[in-house]
């Protein structure tokens, strides 16, 4: 569904990064693979094959944007697609909220997918592309010691519906996906850091994955990859929420 189109994927060495990755080039694309730890990159791109590039860039450093650009340029031509994936989640709540942890947030989390998109616009508009913006379901509120990453993927989210609206005549379209809880691997180790026992993901309680376990990365990308194709035309401006149960109104019987 993809074949002869580029895709940028921030934070895609890993998880759910990883996974769109991996798919937008089993359909045929050319991917530029990105994240901080050039080792761990460039092993991923190889394993991935000719199609993948990687570029190491820190998204909070606001010239990363047209580094990453560039670089799609300088290996592919052309960009058709734009995934924001990559985040900081870090633990924090009202009482420990610094500054500098907030800007930092703010600065991957939001200010960089909207200087990636300033930086691809001409690109995107020549070719019709598509951004996909990776939320959370943190972003309608989240948990209480995930404030920071959770005003963070609010603001991605309006970001994600106003430039759908602002920029639906050039023909760019935009589509938000406000994932809920994915067994990744970096999920994996901060449960095991809470104290968890490494049989964790098998021991939740029913209501909490109803398919009888945790979603897996390549089960996002199914459906991240299918809105970046022709397939999705002509919709643009859509939110979705990606977990095992209707997110918004839910409320578990006690019992559960």
């Amino acid at each position: 569904m993809l074949t002869g189109k580029t895709v940028i994927v921030t934070g895609s060495t890993t998880g759910i990064g990883k996974a769109i990755a991996q798919e937008c080039i089993a359909q045929g694309a050319h991917v530029l693979i990105h994240g901080r730890d050039a080792e761990r990159g460039v092993a991923v791109a190889n394993q991935m094959g000719p199609n993948a590039r990687f570029h190491q860039d820190d998204l909070a450093d606001p010239a990363a944007a047209n580094r990453i650009v560039n670089a799609a340029l300088e290996h592919f031509g052309r960009i058709d697609c734009l995934v924001n994936n990559a985040a900081r989640v870090v633990r924090s709540d009202i009482r420990s909220t610094s500054v500098d942890l907030f800007e930092n947030v703010m600065a991957i989390n939001v200010r960089a997918p909207l200087l990636l998109v300033q930086a691809a616009l001409d690109q995107l508009q020549q070719n019709q592309g598509v951004v996909a913006n990776i939320g959370s379901v943190n972003g309608l509120g989240g948990e209480r010691n995930l404030l920071a990453y959770s005003i963070s993927k609010g603001a991605l989210l309006t970001l994600s519906k106003n430039l759908a609206d602002a920029l639906g005549t050039a023909r760019i379209r935009f589509v938000h996906f406000n994932v809920g809880w994915v067994l990744t691997e970096n999920e994996y180790e901060y449960k095991l850091a809470d104290g968890l026992s490494e049989d964790w993901p098998t021991q939740l309680p029913t209501h909490e994955i109803p398919a009888g376990r945790m979603t897996r990365p390549e089960e996002i990308a199914n459906v991240v990859t299918f809105w970046l194709s022709d397939k999705s035309v002509p919709f643009s401006g859509t939110v979705m929420e990606l977990d095992q149960f209707p997110f918004e109104g839910r409320n578990p019987t006690r019992e559960e």
